[in-house]
């Protein structure tokens, strides 16, 4: 079997040269090739929906009606799943993988390095978290099911399996068993999501708080204690808060994860059967480096160390003075959003005045980074908007609230800016170099060495044809508009981070200020925003990794 890197693609249907006799399928063997495509995304995504539908079922009967379906019952399936989504992913990688010419091609744009890096970094996180459930779990095994051992240990190995398997497979473009393949990466595609539903669910229940009803200054937090069904089952040892709040710390990571591993398993799946196009193969090399960036860097951390301290005093106060606590925390929020919004209005107006071109190749990757970007920032857009309506319209305009609102206002804005900016950005031709010294070239020496350039063009994404005489330039430098993208990109970069970590680690202050309950009351707006923030929060973690990804291109 070649390798990836070796491929050369040609021709409108993405044919390889010099490869095999059969260098053009006919217009029967596309059509057929085309119905099989169909029938196998059809059939995928039924057995995703199904899949979805039927744990949506399940996790809101535990919550609701615990009694009738319990979280053992609910760990229980997960663990089949979990199971039987493991055996694929170990038949892949041991037979089909492994077949000749069942991956003919790699996706140079899926699964960058960054991106399988980030996985590993979540994925390290969720294996302590399920040690701490089990080392917790074991000290009610004398009077609770087994299956709350079982349910963590199941996923550890699979969080292991997945990464081996995403880390050496995210980039395949799998050309035989197609059909088979499609569903088993559906599966996998929705196994990592109904983990993160499960998750967001529990943790959701975990941070939400409600007004006690007889003293709305007093809030009291429900808790869904599904490790504790029986009120009477005391912990065998004396370790078991321990792990038990340690372990709540590290769900943030586990929801990251298992969206990073749904995010590539759908690459993957738009991969199967792909056949590469002669441009779409080459592949820009960029580095990542911080040389002469500097104003970003700095801006980013003392907002990023300002918004974290803001953070442990809120957690810390809130409980005693939320009024206090909730004031330092909006005006906190509203600067921090109200420099992103200046930057990135910056930003956008480089792009404005910038005359690289658009990218214009169908790439899967791309295409999911912009549809996850603008359907995550949904969740933010919710929240801020009913938001704005209750302070508006409750007539409650005291200094506390008209902070609320101006903070709810700016993030709006900065919501809008910040994706027309990352979009402008993915979709932007990288930057051409720009050199200092010149290097005088030997004709002769070019001419016997021209068809190495020619192979190495493929591995390149431009090919310089120097004549005689022709200034070769070496020395690298930046332009001011790249200078100011790569600043920018690192201040939004670290500010999200600041507003991943807020939320992802406790900060609720939509339930400590009770304008919501009291204008909406406590069911519709618990609904609203234990819907809006998990997207929220993914929104945050997902433009780190576009932001990224924008700073290699600038």
């Amino acid at each position: 079997m070649t390798n990836a890197s070796e491929v050369m693609p040609a021709g409108d249907l993405g044919e390889k040269v010099h490869r095999s006799p059969r260098l053009a399928p006919s217009t029967s063997e596309a059509t057929i090739r085309e119905q099989g495509h169909k029938r196998g995304c059809l059939l995928s995504g039924i057995i995703c929906t199904n899949i979805l539908f039927l744990v949506s079922a399940l996790v809101s009967s535990t919550v609701f009606n615990p009694k009738g379906v319990s979280s053992i019952h609910l760990q229980g399936f997960l663990s089949a799943l979990i199971l039987l989504t493991t055996a694929w992913i170990i038949y892949y990688m041991g037979y089909v993988a492994n077949e000749d010419r069942a991956v003919l091609y790699k996706d140079a744009h899926a699964g960058p390095i960054w991106l399988r890096g980030g996985l590993v970094l979540f994925g390290g996180c969720s294996l302590i978290m399920d040690v701490f459930k089990i080392a917790n779990y074991v000290g009610y095994m004398h009077c609770e099911s087994p299956m709350m051992v079982v349910y963590p240990a199941v996923q550890a190995v699979f969080i292991l399996v997945q990464t081996y398997f995403l880390w050496f497979h995210a980039k395949d473009c799998v050309q035989l068993q197609r059909n088979v393949t499609r569903c088993g990466f559906m599966l996998c595609l929705s196994t990592n999501l109904v983990v993160w539903m499960t998750t967001v669910t529990e943790e959701s229940l975990h941070q939400t708080v409600y007004p006690d009803e007889r003293n709305k200054s007093h809030m009291h937090s429900v808790t869904a204690e599904a490790d504790n069904s029986n009120g009477s089952c005391k912990c065998s040892h004396t370790a078991c808060g321990i792990f038990k709040q340690a372990y709540y710390y590290l769900y943030p990571f586990n929801i990251e994860y298992s969206l990073f591993a749904a995010t590539m398993m759908y690459v993957m799946w738009k991969n199967v059967g792909r056949l590469m196009d002669a441009h779409a193969h080459h592949q820009h090399t960029h580095r990542l480096h911080l040389k002469g960036i500097l104003a970003g860097p700095v801006g980013g951390i003392i907002m990023l160390v300002t918004g974290i301290a803001t953070f442990v005093y809120y957690d810390v106060k809130v409980s005693e003075n939320s009024d206090e606590a909730l004031m330092l925390h909006y005006m906190v929020n509203t600067v921090v959003v109200s420099l992103m919004s200046l930057t990135t209005l910056v930003g956008c107006v480089i792009y404005w005045l910038d005359e690289r071109n658009h990218v214009l190749e169908k790439n899967p990757s791309r295409s999911l980074d912009v549809g996850l970007l603008l359907g995550a920032s949904l969740g933010s857009f919710l929240i801020c908007y009913f938001n704005v309506v209750a302070v508006i319209a409750s007539g409650k305009t005291e200094t506390l609230n008209a902070v609320n609102l101006a903070c709810s206002l700016v993030t709006i804005l900065q919501l809008i800016l910040q994706n027309v900016f990352i979009i402008e950005g993915l979709h932007r031709e990288p930057f051409k170099e720009t050199h200092a010294s010149p290097i005088f070239s030997n004709p002769h020496a070019l001419h016997a060495n021209q068809e190495v350039h020619q192979r190495q063009s493929t591995r390149r994404s431009t090919v310089v044809i120097i004549t005689a005489g022709m200034h070769m330039p070496v020395a690298l430098g930046l332009c001011w508009k790249r200078r100011v993208l790569k600043e920018i990109c690192v201040f939004l970069l670290l500010c999200n981070i600041l507003l991943w970590i807020m939320p992802a680690f406790g900060a609720r202050p939509q339930f400590n200020n009770p304008l919501g309950f009291d204008f909406y009351s406590v069911t519709t707006w618990a609904a609203v925003v234990n819907i809006g923030l998990p997207f929220s929060i993914f929104y945050r973690m997902h433009s780190v990794a576009s932001l990224f990804e924008v700073y290699l291109i600038s």
